[in-house]
């Protein structure tokens, strides 16, 4: 790819001359720097390709190639777009919808800088003294409890959940994974010499359940043969799941929360702080109860700090708190952890953190800024990213929300369609030239989602009774059954603790915003279950074992090991991925790409959208499967497309149409915004969706911000009036035209 200089001042555009990441047909762009542009699209049309993929990718490499081999060798990496020249770049500041993760330690004030300065307030001016900053850091042995080692709570083996009682070790009576009959660890308790494999465990003495358990003295005292490696139940799960090192499965994390149990430490009572900590007080609060207190709330609270020794600390503390709360977030508080945050509040927590910087003439990358938020709440975002603009900097946002479409400075709308349809540039301009620009975006500008006048009637009810999870206020409330009910209010009101109740006391099928765990192998093929009975199809036709047409497997081209690529490791410079010169990318050897379906080769069905397979496949199993992918929108996809390049809005709905089977009996669906990613025009493929649940009753509620998805709803369920401490209450229930008087009453009947 040729690449050239910066832009001279009297040429302030990102120029972009043929562009052919994933799906884009060579476009050609100048994008106005000094400027807030949004990337508009259906979802798969190539935003995500030319925004991050194309400029943040390029921006980002070059920024790395200024530093010497040693550091670029730990720097992230960046993938070069397919381009012939990219000008006009400056340092990349990307905020996406990734939630912020972190460890147990990582809490909203530590990922925010907020409790670095709340430490420093302390150690100045704390009554009484204690002594430097980090002797009030949960992360430093200086400052963090004892007990708990800083994390605010003890993790204990729940024991009572190890054994059924009423159970023989041969029949399965230990609970915990891996000690099941013939397994290794089965053999070892059943022939201790000490137990009787046969009998049911509430028949044997209370020292041979302990001996079982707790093995050593334990196991001692009954005067048998315990092998020489023989390991009480508790020590072994406590050895494998809570003191072991390194990365875990999925599977035994599962297992570690299954049979674990968590609680406040009773050292420090949740502060995370040890003794000498926990005593010290500024304006008569300790620092354990500032944590607990609202963002919001601590803004009013350290404003009347007035010691003139630590006004620069106040200063930058007030300021990130006001920006906190200014976008929406005032109803967190500092130590709620990261890894309970949304993907959206992760996101607005991130544009936090650069709004206090002063760097200019940088270029940020927004994805979706709105997601999550209440339409009431979209002017606070847009207004941040106008701020942004303003000191100097290029902001490229890829959003749906027509709200950011409406301030910003210029237009892209990618299109028409999505996928192979999609990538080329149909629109640029301003907002209201788009409005009359005939694309999909102007089209469903248009369109209106009308409240729906009668709804459909309910089939009884689930009651909420008494809820009182994080802010509700003590809530009893019916959720209809057989009708698609909605969630409603601001963020933070406690649309989410309701949801959890419900499916605490009544069981449902979840759908949330966790993202879709995928490698570089995973495609539709294998995230939708269709891949093993394609396999047997295959198999059927050519008399060879199922495994041969796995690229995972037996069948796997042997230089790229189904991978169709060969990545060259270049040390410090970028590793180089080529296609298999065995064979040119198929996956598979020879001898399986012999065999055919319906005149297509195992490597030929990945090239097939899924649309093509629906009608070219014949199997029911795989066109059932596939079907619900065309009934989401994802028809255009093709089979073998890697599912790490899909969008963001592809993702979600590939999960959807995974999780909406069609279940036998009637069934609770749990949906947690499932707009995000969303084109407006693609609002209308997800209600049809939920319509279809709704016919073969079962019922469907949804936690939801998007006005269309509240207007189309049967049931509202509406809570407020504000965020945290300020919500947690009903203010309506019932169908969406009588919903008046409240935030979202304001957003569903306005334009």
């Amino acid at each position: 790819m040729e690449t050239t200089g910066m832009e001279t001042r009297d040429d302030p555009v990102i120029r972009l001359r043929g562009v052919r990441t994933n799906n884009l047909r060579s476009i050609d762009l100048d994008v106005p720097r000094g400027r807030l542009v949004v990337f508009a699209g259906v979802s798969g049309s190539g935003k995500s390709s030319l925004v991050f993929a194309t400029i943040a990718a390029e921006a980002g490499h070059r920024l790395n190639e200024t530093f010497p081999p040693f550091v670029r060798d730990r720097l992230p990496t960046w993938t070069r777009p397919d381009a012939d020249r990219i000008e006009g770049l400056s340092p990349v500041v990307v905020v996406d919808q990734r939630r912020l993760g972190g460890n147990a330690r990582s809490t909203v004030g530590t990922v925010t800088g907020i409790w670095t300065y709340l430490r420093l307030l302390f150690s100045r001016i704390g009554t009484p003294h204690v002594g430097e900053a980090s002797r009030f850091s949960f992360n430093d042995p200086a400052g963090m409890c004892p007990t708990c080692s800083g994390l605010g709570e003890v993790v204990v083996s729940a024991i009572d959940r190890f054994l059924d009682l009423d159970l023989s070790l041969a029949r399965g009576a230990i609970r915990v994974p891996g000690f099941g009959d013939g397994r290794h660890w089965y053999e070892r308790y059943a022939d201790v010499g000490s137990f009787t494999a046969d009998t049911p465990l509430r028949e044997w003495t209370e020292d041979e359940r302990r001996a079982l358990l707790y093995g050593g003295e334990h196991a001692a005292r009954l005067g048998g043969r315990p092998a020489r490696e023989y390991e009480g139940i508790v020590e072994r799960f406590e050895r494998i799941h809570l003191r072991a090192a390194g990365e875990t499965s999925d599977r035994k994390r599962e297992t570690t929360a299954r049979f674990t149990r968590s609680g406040v430490c009773p050292e420090c009572r949740g502060d995370r702080l040890n003794e000498a900590a926990r005593t010290a007080t500024v304006l008569g609060s300790t620092l354990g109860e500032l944590a607990r207190t609202e963002i919001a709330d601590l803004a009013a609270l350290v404003a009347e700090v007035d010691d003139p020794a630590v006004a620069p600390v106040v200063a930058e503390l007030g300021e990130r708190l006001r920006a906190m709360v200014e976008i929406g977030l005032g109803y967190l508080h500092p130590g709620r952890a990261t890894t309970s945050l949304s993907g959206g509040e992760s996101q607005r927590v991130k544009t936090v953190k650069h709004l206090g910087g002063d760097l200019v003439e940088m270029i940020y990358v927004f994805d979706e800024p709105t997601v999550g938020l209440h339409p009431s709440d979209v002017a606070s975002m847009t207004g941040l990213l106008a701020r942004l603009r303003d000191r100097g900097n290029t902001v490229l946002v890829v959003e749906h929300d027509p709200a950011v479409m409406a301030v910003a400075d210029e237009i892209v709308e990618i299109g028409p369609g999505a996928g192979a349809d999609g990538g080329r540039i149909v629109h640029r301009g301003s907002f209201e030239a788009l409005r009359a620009a005939g694309t999909a975006t102007a089209a469903a500008l248009a369109a209106r989602t009308p409240v729906r006048a009668e709804p459909r009637p309910s089939a009884g009810a689930l009651t909420v009774r008494d809820a009182t999870r994080n802010n509700l206020g003590n809530l009893t409330v019916d959720v209809p059954l057989g009708v698609l009910t909605v969630l409603t209010g601001v963020a933070g009101s406690g649309k989410s603790s309701l949801a959890a109740e419900l499916i605490a006391g009544h069981g449902a099928v979840v759908i949330d915003q966790r993202p879709v765990t995928v490698n570089r192998r995973s495609t539709p093929v294998t995230y939708t279950g269709v891949a093993a009975p394609l396999r047997a199809l295959f198999a059927a036709h050519s008399g060879l074992p199922a495994g041969r047409f796995s690229a995972n497997s037996d069948g796997a081209c042997p230089e790229c090991r189904g991978l169709g690529t060969v990545r060259t490791d270049l040390a410090f410079l970028e590793s180089r991925e080529t296609v298999c010169p065995v064979c040119d990318g198929r996956r598979f050897t020879e001898e399986v790409l012999r065999h055919r379906v319906g005149g297509a080769s195992i490597a030929d069905i990945d090239d097939l959208t899924v649309t093509e397979a629906i009608g070219r496949l014949p199997d029911d199993r795989i066109r059932a499967a596939l079907r619900r992918l065309d009934r989401v929108g994802l028809g255009h996809l093709r089979l073998g497309r890697p599912l790490t390049s899909l969008s963001g809005g592809e993702c979600q709905r590939l999960k959807i149409a995974r999780e909406l089977r069609e279940a036998p009996e009637p069934a609770t669906y749990v949906l947690d915004e499932p707009t995000t990613g969303l084109h407006p025009g693609d609002v209308a493929v997800l209600l049809d969706v939920l319509d279809r649940l709704v016919e073969q009753g079962h019922t469907v509620v949804v936690i939801e911000h998007d006005v269309d998805v509240m207007r189309h709803a049967d049931h509202i369920i509406d809570l407020g009036p504000g965020p945290g401490a300020r919500g947690g209450r009903i203010l309506y229930q019932g169908p969406p035209a009588g919903l008046r008087g409240t935030a979202t009453a304001d957003a569903l009947h306005g334009g």
